[in-house]
């Protein structure tokens, strides 16, 4: 009996080892696709931003809230068994519909180039709608948030396409691949809308820090204290915590400007990689050649920081190869596929 229950103590931990074994490498495996994402996460931080213009400041983190309840179903409700569905029925499908996400990244990516070079009104911002005069203020919330699920949507679909050919390359487990999936929406989900929530933030922080001549006895602003003198503490630390104050209200403009120029980058440089080892599935491995080549070539010149180098060069190399296809694409979608569109939604 006692031999039998250590048997089957044994089999019990040698059952969790295994476990313990999947999920460690089912969370690399989520690391790895998440960082591969990274292009659309970033533009995904830096356009929602953008949905909370015009609002009050107690509405800010509501709408942000609706927001990622909103990616959150795209990505788990959505998403995540259309991915698992076409994994097993189709798998051919995953490289194509991964380049046509990467063409359209490389087409929004180049569209905002052209924007900053040659402003143009036609251009829609999706979040510019001005509010029409018989909304009412609620209305016009519900509005902005369906608006940003929408795009969301678009954004989500390249994430979860980008995670799956990840990891379908990795594993074949339908069960890992779902867990996969589910690890990567929700983590980024989770880590892009709780880091649009500090940037929507940090201004009204930056506001309250710089107004505070009393950091010390009112925990930098988390405890309302009544009128009175600051204490010596208050005096000395003031200086740093008003002035951390004004660097964030007149940092955070900069600061979002250089996040959509490096989210615009970053969709490139991930849109023209996707193009470029697509290609390579379908027998054109030139262009995947050619740019390995290169970027060992400049690491070789460059021995000390060989890795970081060879890693630049190929996203630099992508990222004019997304944006030559980006540009190339901007006028078959403004005179072709717009109008078609336009006239399928009459």
């Amino acid at each position: 009996m006692s031999t039998g229950l250590i048997a089957l103590l044994d089999d019990v931990v040698g059952l969790t080892k295994v476990a313990a074994a999947s999920l460690d490498d089912a969370a690399g495996q989520a690391a790895r696709a998440g960082a591969k994402a990274a292009g659309v996460v970033v533009d995904d931080a830096a356009v929602t931003p953008r949905y909370v213009v015009g609002f009050t400041a107690d509405r800010e983190l509501p709408i942000i809230g609706k927001i990622a309840l909103g990616s959150l179903k795209n990505k788990l409700v959505l998403l995540l068994p259309a991915a698992l569905i076409l994994s097993l029925v189709a798998p051919w499908a995953i490289t194509p519909l991964l380049m046509l996400g990467g063409a359209f990244l490389c087409y929004e990516g180049a569209e905002k180039v052209y924007e900053a070079v040659w402003p143009h009104a036609a251009h829609h911002s999706p979040g510019g709608e001005a509010a029409p005069a018989q909304q009412t203020s609620q209305q016009f919330e519900d509005a902005k948030v369906s608006s940003a699920i929408k795009t969301d949507l678009i954004l989500s679909a390249e994430i979860m396409a980008i995670t799956l050919s990840t990891v379908a390359a990795e594993t074949s487990s339908f069960w890992t691949q779902a867990l996969i999936l589910g690890i990567v929406g929700a983590g980024i989900t989770v880590v892009v809308y709780g880091a649009v929530a500090l940037i929507v933030k940090a201004d009204d922080a930056g506001i309250s820090l710089a107004q505070n001549d009393r950091p010390v006895s009112s925990l930098l602003g988390l405890r309302r204290l009544a009128a009175g003198a600051p204490s010596g503490a208050d005096r000395a630390l003031r200086p740093l915590t008003q002035g951390l104050g004004r660097g964030l209200v007149y940092g955070m403009p900069v600061f979002l400007k250089l996040l959509s120029l490096v989210g615009t980058a970053a969709m490139l440089w991930v849109g023209g990689g996707i193009i470029i080892h697509g290609l390579e599935g379908y027998g054109l491995a030139e262009i995947g050649h050619a740019v390995e080549e290169a970027a060992a070539a400049v690491g070789h010149a460059m021995p000390a920081g060989a890795a970081v180098v060879e890693w630049l060069v190929a996203a630099a190399v992508a990222g004019v190869v997304g944006l030559i296809l980006g540009a190339m694409l901007i006028p078959l979608v403004h005179h072709v596929a717009m109008p078609i569109f336009a006239t399928l939604r009459r």
